[in-house]
């Protein structure tokens, strides 16, 4: 054998296992190209969409809870906004009644004429004052039979009365006052010490009269 013939051989060698290179080569890429675990660019559209409307429905849903939260507030406002000014003429109010309870019995007598004028006069400013608190949402509670709520009212006293359920108020040394749902002052009351146990009817029933 020639060596021409012999370098023939070995290009042809040479060339055959670079033909079988690049085939595995194109193989592979194939291979890569259908790859099943890949995922293809529908799919990838897909999981972007579904991202956008995650994120989409997370900010109404949030935007939603805003405006709950913002009408809330609007409504506190307008309904809590007189607080302060409210729980002031309530101290005025009570003035009102303690001059009124301290003018005299016989007051509507002929010879007071100008005494039962003033006590008219008082006793309508505290009738006006307690009805233009009303109409801002001020009520005025009536714990007088009741059962103490510690919610509601203030105990500055018990008295011994087994002839009424135990903690019932029994009487009242300051009215309480609420505003919407809230206590704005509550009633400073005297209870009941003793008595039997009301039963859950009647705590329940008294308590839907609080409301």
């Amino acid at each position: 054998m020639t060596d021409e013939t012999k370098k023939t051989g070995v290009d042809e060698e040479i060339a055959a296992k670079a033909f079988e290179a690049d085939l595995s080569e194109e193989a592979s890429m194939e291979e890569a190209e259908i790859d099943p675990a890949a995922p293809t660019p529908l799919d990838m559209m897909i999981a972007e969409r579904d991202e956008m409307k995650d994120k989409y429905l997370r900010l109404a849903a949030e935007m939603d809870n805003l405006r709950r939260r913002t009408a809330r507030d609007v409504r506190d406002a307008k309904s809590y906004s007189v607080a302060n000014f409210a729980r002031d003429m309530l101290a005025v109010s009570d003035n009102l009644r303690r001059a009124l309870d301290a003018v005299p019995e016989d007051s509507g007598e002929a010879d007071n004429a100008g005494l039962k004028a003033l006590v008219e006069g008082v006793e309508m400013t505290e009738r006006s004052m307690l009805s233009a608190l009303e109409r801002h949402g001020v009520k005025k509670l009536t714990p007088s039979g009741q059962k103490f709520d510690p919610n509601f009212h203030q105990a500055m006293f018990e008295v011994p009365n087994p002839e009424v359920p135990n903690n019932t108020v029994v009487e009242v040394v300051q009215d309480g006052y609420i505003i919407g749902e809230r206590v704005l002052r509550p009633a400073m009351v005297g209870v009941a010490k003793g008595g039997p146990k009301q039963s859950a009817e009647t705590v329940e029933t008294e308590a839907e009269a609080t409301k």
